[in-house]
C-alpha cells in the first residue's frame, strides 16, 4: 500500500489509549477477560462492557450463564469456537456455533440463558454490551440470531479480509457490503478482520463514532501513526473517517464502532437505565415477575 499524503493521514484514526483486560468470572463461574468494564476502561460510550472468553478447559466454561435478567441495553455474542445454546422467556432459542453471532435487544426486560452444548474442546468468543438511548430502553425485546453463513466475508485487498457482522464495508471491487444486523440505535460497525502476514488495509469508519480495535491473535500496526498493538490488547481510537491496519506476521482482530449516546447512565448488575429511579423500578419489576 503506498504511503498516504498528509491530507489522508489527517482523516485517519489513531490509537489514543491501549491496554489489556483483567481476569474476571461471570455466570456460573465462567472464567473470562474483562476488557471494557474494568477500572482502567470503565466504558466507551455507547459500549458498556466487552468480555473475551476462551478456554479448552471445560471447568472454565461448563457452568455457562444460567437464567438471568437484562433491561435497558443490548448484548452481542460473537463465537469463534464452540457451541452455546440461547433460550429466553420470550420463546426465542438459538444455537451459537463457530462464526455465528447473536444480537439481543433486552429493551424493557428479558430473562435468558446461554449454556454450553459441549463438555470438552475449545470454547471461545466475545460478549459486548451496547447501551440503548433513553427513549428506547423500554422497547419490545428483540433477538437476532445470525448463522455463520449469513455473515459476509469481504475481500479488502492487500491480504486483508473482514467478516461483517454489523455496518457496511467496501470490498476490493469498490462495492459496499453490509452485515446482517439490522435496526440498531447506535448504528454499529462490527468487523472480524483477518490480516495475512504482510497484509494492510484501510477501512472506512463512520466519523463521530466511538471505536476500538481488540487484537485477539498475532499483532497489528494500527492507525495513521502506525502504533504496534500486540495480542490481547485493546486500542481505543481517535475520531476520523478511516482506520489503517497492517501486520507483519498476521493478525486477527475485532473492529467495533458505534454512535455515542451522550446520555446519563445508571447501571447495576444486569440493568442499565438513565437514572436511579428507573434502576430501582427495574429491580422491582423483575422481582414482581413483570419481565
Amino acid at each position: 500500500m503506498p504511503e498516504p499524503d498528509a491530507a489522508v493521514l489527517a482523516q485517519e484514526r489513531r490509537v489514543v489509549w491501549a491496554g489489556r483486560g483483567m481476569p474476571a468470572q461471570d455466570g456460573d463461574g465462567v472464567k473470562l477477560t474483562r476488557i471494557i468494564g474494568q477500572p482502567a476502561l470503565p466504558d466507551l460510550d455507547p459500549f458498556l462492557m466487552l468480555d473475551e472468553f476462551g478456554s479448552d478447559d471445560p471447568g472454565a466454561y461448563i457452568g455457562g450463564f444460567p437464567d438471568h435478567p437484562h433491561r435497558g441495553f443490548e448484548t452481542v455474542t460473537y463465537m469463534l469456537a464452540g457451541r452455546m445454546r440461547h433460550r429466553d422467556n420470550k420463546g426465542n432459542e438459538g444455537l451459537l456455533t463457530a462464526g455465528s453471532a447473536q444480537w439481543m435487544t433486552a429493551g424493557r426486560g428479558i430473562v435468558h440463558s446461554e449454556m454450553p452444548e459441549q463438555e470438552s474442546g475449545l470454547m471461545r468468543g466475545f460478549q459486548l454490551w451496547v447501551n440503548l438511548p433513553a427513549a428506547q430502553k423500554m422497547t419490545e425485546p428483540r433477538y437476532q440470531d445470525i448463522a455463520p453463513e449469513a455473515i459476509p466475508d469481504v475481500d479488502l485487498g492487500q491480504g486483508a479480509r473482514a467478516r461483517v457482522i454489523a455496518g457496511t464495508v467496501g470490498d476490493v471491487s469498490g462495492g459496499d457490503i453490509s452485515g446482517p444486523v439490522r435496526a440498531v440505535a447506535t448504528e454499529p460497525l462490527f468487523l472480524d478482520v483477518h490480516l495475512d502476514p504482510g497484509a494492510s488495509a484501510r477501512i472506512a469508519v463512520p466519523e463521530g463514532h466511538a471505536a476500538f480495535v481488540h487484537v485477539y491473535e498475532g499483532a497489528a500496526r494500527i492507525g495513521g501513526a502506525a502504533q504496534d498493538v500486540p495480542q490481547g490488547t485493546i486500542a481505543v481510537l481517535s475520531d476520523g473517517a478511516a482506520l489503517r491496519l497492517a501486520s507483519a506476521g498476521g493478525a486477527r482482530l475485532i473492529l467495533v464502532a458505534g454512535r455515542p449516546l451522550r446520555e446519563p447512565v445508571a447501571k447495576y448488575g444486569p440493568f442499565v437505565m438513565s437514572n436511579e429511579q428507573e434502576l430501582r423500578q427495574a429491580f422491582a419489576d423483575f422481582r414482581a415477575g413483570n419481565f
